[in-house]
């Protein structure tokens, strides 16, 4: 049998539960190992750069040119031997690069070509993402390889909100292609992008100043060549007294994976992860509902398994082991476990913030004051300073240990929605903690 680059898998939890507990909470912290049998190759990563070019993007010029200049920087980044393509965004979708049938071989030539193509984009009409998505999506389908991933820019919000376009484009890519979402400027809407990178199992972010769009490009193109192993998913099974309340990924960044469940078996599930480069961690956070064991039973209350596909079929690269015992020992069932209560923590600072910005935005600014000032204390507690720097862009802190703030008279658009974003973002906890 091929071999594929092990995981390890270690649980943090408090396995004892009170007399007539039912909910257990574990961290699972998974890391994929740095070698299989040989490295991936080449040609089994493909690359597509979206690029909008809306009359939007030409206001000012220095937006369309720094966009192209990125994509040119991203390119050179793509490997030998990869595939590769660029598609320019309007109204429409069209392809930059190669210009028709399947998707190009990365080489000295090839990469060049494509540089000079991109330096003729044309702007044009409005923002359609679901033709660009379905565009991209015909491209990957033109190549064999199963590392698929995509680079998607835009300025604007786009012209489809009010119809289902962009959901079915969306729905149909899913599984396809991994898809990082970047917005220029101020005028594109966050929950547009975030829609289709949550759904892509990608990132999103905003590039206020359009000189930083290169650096990102290729920070984003260099992680894409990283990857080697594609598809991966987390399964969790239950013995038949125990139910899956939720599983998240919590770290380094917090996603829901609880809706995109695949029933695998009478009690187990599949939840996606996408793909893996060797060395990367990941922490999950799994929640078990159990019906009543005995006093002093230990049980099992899930298996937490990693599968990829092969050659030879699925594979089990590792798993864990989420216990539970119920006890009369108060001492022993109220123990906090730090790991889950630091990214329960989390958790509720990204709700906290986006429950802030809402009401900001609604002129509830009772509700925003008080949900933005629980954020602060959250991001102190739990040593997040990336979050706290960008929530005092937003509030003016008076006390960050007991979240007392006051909200900011005038705050630029890019900085509230870069809070918004990147409320998401999680740090782990400080190591040494039991």
């Amino acid at each position: 049998m091929t071999s594929l680059p092990g995981f390890t898998v270690d649980i943090d939890q408090n396995p004892y539960l009170p007399a007539g507990g039912r909910d257990v909470s574990a961290i699972v912290t998974v890391t994929a190992g740095q070698t299989g049998d040989e490295p991936r190759p080449a040609g089994d990563s493909a690359e597509i750069i979206i690029i909008d070019r809306s009359n939007s993007m030409g206001m000012p010029i220095s937006k369309v040119v720094q966009a192209c200049a990125a994509t040119a920087a991203a390119v050179d980044v793509i490997r030998d031997g990869a595939w590769f393509a660029i598609i320019g965004g309007a109204g429409s979708a069209q392809r930059v690069y190669p210009a028709g049938g399947t998707m190009a071989v990365a080489d000295e030539r090839t990469r060049e070509e494509a540089k000079q193509a991109v330096r003729m984009l044309g702007l044009r009409g409005g923002t359609a993402m679901s033709a660009w998505l379905r565009l991209a999506y015909q491209m990957f389908q033109s190549c064999p390889a199963t590392l698929r991933h995509a680079i998607l820019l835009t300025d604007g919000p786009n012209i489809e909100r009010r119809n289902r376009r962009l959901d079915a484009a969306i729905e149909q890519c899913e599984g396809a292609f991994r898809c990082d979402c970047r917005g220029v400027g101020t005028d594109w809407q966050v929950s547009e992008l975030r829609k289709i990178s949550t759904a892509l199992l990608g990132t999103v972010d905003i590039v206020p100043d359009p000189e930083g769009l290169a650096a990102d490009f290729q920070e984003m193109m260099r992680g894409a060549m990283s990857k080697q192993l594609p598809d991966v998913l987390l399964r969790v099974r239950t013995p038949q007294q125990a139910t899956v309340r939720f599983v998240k990924q919590v770290a380094p960044a917090i996603d829901d994976l609880t809706t995109r469940r695949v029933q695998s078996g009478p009690q187990a599930g599949d939840y996606p992860t996408g793909a893996w480069a060797p060395g990367e961690t990941r922490d999950y956070h799994v929640g078990i509902q159990l019906d009543t064991p005995d006093i002093g039973q230990e049980m099992l209350a899930a298996r937490v398994s990693l599968l990829a596909s092969s050659p030879d079929g699925q594979q089990v690269l590792g798993q864990g082991l989420i216990m539970a015992e119920r006890t009369h020992d108060e001492e022993l069932s109220t123990r906090i476990n730090q790991r889950v209560a630091h990214h329960t923590g989390q958790e509720e600072l990204a709700d906290a913030i986006r429950d802030g910005l809402e009401a900001s935005k609604r002129g509830d600014e009772e509700t925003a004051t008080a949900r933005l000032g629980r954020a602060v204390a959250l991001a102190h507690w739990a040593g997040n300073g990336d979050t706290a720097r960008l929530l005092a862009k937003v509030v003016d802190v008076v006390d960050e240990a007991t979240g007392t703030v006051r909200l900011k008279k005038k705050v630029a658009a890019a900085d509230e929605m870069a809070l918004d974003i990147r409320s998401t973002k999680t740090v782990r906890v400080k190591e040494g903690l039991p």
